[in-house]
């Protein structure tokens, strides 16, 4: 006979295919919202299944007789508020802001793997044990649990204090420097190694846990303080798969197989969308942990940095241009999400079109807060997924375009990369607009991008600046257009 315990077991399989084939669909543009879809299928079957456990087996646990019927409701219940909490924070949360948002969720993820870790110290106290003496590797993926979840939480929320302009700093006192946070290390994996295999008493496991989440806390910190401006993007996508780390050690202390493989997958993925940014930037990852781009994230300078040859158009000027051109590329970048002009730009691209003008989007990876940032937004305004195109597809044909639009896009697109080998940005693979006949620069202000340098793009002979923001500039040239 099936027990419940195997129709869970196999409801977390299935939940673990729908995972697999989720993150697959999400490799490709034209399937990544069903792929999304599907990831979420399979997390709701794991929670359902999870809660029919716990509803119609009053002595299930990974370990004999620890849950009682009134940690069942309480779980049941924090179930039912979290799903609330999620789906209101997910409605109420602006395009704009879901850099931070996804940093935030990041957070709290390492958050429930760090208490799951420390949930284990009164057990151990009330056994009057050595955390390993459920085995060497139950401590190991306790100490890890703890470690990896406080790093993930407060180096989630540093992120997320960056990218909504709320912290500035890359050092607060000691915390930040390489030599403190090397010593947080030693301190962390000191503490582990005497609280997974050699407290015994009550005093030594409290203290040694303790002093391994206070020192992973602050390690968090210390590793992400120093990280802003460009190198952002490569910061969350190192969170998120720190995250999935963390959630799979919990798979091991719980022995729950989900949490497992759920977690293998974030973490693989995680770490490789890292490599994927940290090429698209010409960098190392170690070179993006120890040294930020940038001095700090939420912008560069406030003053227009010297230029003395800008020339400036109009939104009478822009359509004048766009109506003889006959091919166009649009630039989108973090301004235009700022503005919230996907709409607009989406709009004009439609008159364009209308007047038989191809257009087409050129897409950085870089360009936003994070990965995949401007594709989202331009599928949100129903922009055609096969008028996407990646910077190595799009790059050799600036030379062949008539007009390029950079919209709030800025270190994605500067000469510095390949002009000057002492910039910040050298090396980095930037979408080369100013080999188009006429580039047009819609930004707010001349002053300097998320890397903090300034820009010869906008001085150049072929550059044009739109001074304004984004959707008024946007709003201003469509008028202009249809009545020509």
């Amino acid at each position: 006979m099936i027990s419940m315990t195997n129709v869970v077991e196999l409801a977390y399989m299935a939940s673990s295919l729908l995972f697999v084939l989720g993150i697959l669909k999400l490799g490709k543009v034209k399937t990544a919202k069903q792929g999304n879809l599907w990831a979420a299928y399979g997390m709701a079957l794991a929670i359902g299944a999870t809660m029919l456990l716990l509803i119609t087996r009053g002595d299930w646990s990974p370990r004999e007789g620890e849950w009682t019927y009134q940690s069942h409701a309480l779980a049941l219940g924090a179930m039912a508020l979290g799903s609330v909490i999620g789906w209101w924070m997910a409605v109420k949360v602006p395009m704009t802001s879901m850099p931070e948002f996804v940093a935030f969720f990041n957070g709290l993820g390492g958050s429930a793997s760090m208490f799951v870790g420390l949930a284990e110290v009164p057990r151990a106290v009330e056994r009057g044990q050595t955390l390993s003496s459920e085995g060497a590797d139950f401590a190991v993926a306790v100490i890890l649990a703890v470690l990896i979840g406080a790093v993930t939480l407060t180096g989630s929320l540093v992120a997320y204090a960056k990218l909504a302009g709320k912290l500035n700093k890359n050092r607060i006192g000691p915390l930040g420097s390489q030599g403190f946070n090397v010593v947080l290390g030693l301190v962390c994996i000191g503490a582990g190694a005497w609280g997974g295999f050699f407290a015994a008493d009550p005093m030594g496991l409290w203290l040694s846990n303790g002093l391994l989440t206070l020192g992973s806390l602050l390690l968090g910190l210390g590793l992400t303080l120093p990280i802003g401006g460009a190198d952002m993007p490569v910061a969350i996508a190192l969170l998120n798969s720190y995250s999935g780390i963390a959630g799979m050690t919990t798979g091991f202390i719980l022995k729950n197989n989900l949490l497992i493989v759920s977690g293998s997958l974030v973490g693989a993925s995680g770490i490789i969308l890292t490599q994927i940014m940290c090429k698209a930037m010409n960098r190392s990852l170690a070179n993006v942990l120890v040294g930020g781009m940038g001095e700090a994230a939420g912008g560069g300078g406030s003053k227009d940095e010297g230029y003395t040859k800008v020339k400036s158009t109009s939104a009478e000027e822009l359509a004048a241009v766009l109506d003889a051109a006959s091919s166009v590329i649009f630039v989108p970048g973090y301004g235009l999400a700022v503005a919230q002009a996907q709409h607009k730009v989406r709009e004009l691209a439609g008159l364009l079109e209308k007047k038989g003008c191809q257009v087409r989007y050129a897409i950085h990876p870089v360009a936003g807060r994070m990965p995949g940032h401007m594709n989202i937004l331009l599928a949100e305004a129903d922009v055609p997924y096969e008028q996407l195109y990646e910077l190595d597809r799009i790059n050799d044909d600036f030379k062949n375009t008539d007009v390029v639009v950079v919209l709030g896009a800025n270190d994605v697109c500067n000469p510095a990369a390949t002009n000057d080998p002492k910039s910040p940005i050298a090396g980095m693979p930037v979408l080369t607009v100013w080999d188009a006949r006429t580039v047009v620069v819609v930004k707010r202000s001349l002053a300097s991008g998320y890397a903090g340098i300034r820009n010869e793009l906008f001085q150049m002979d072929n550059s044009l600046m739109f001074l304004a923001d984004a959707k008024k500039a946007l709003e201003d040239t469509i008028t202009e257009l249809k009545a020509l």
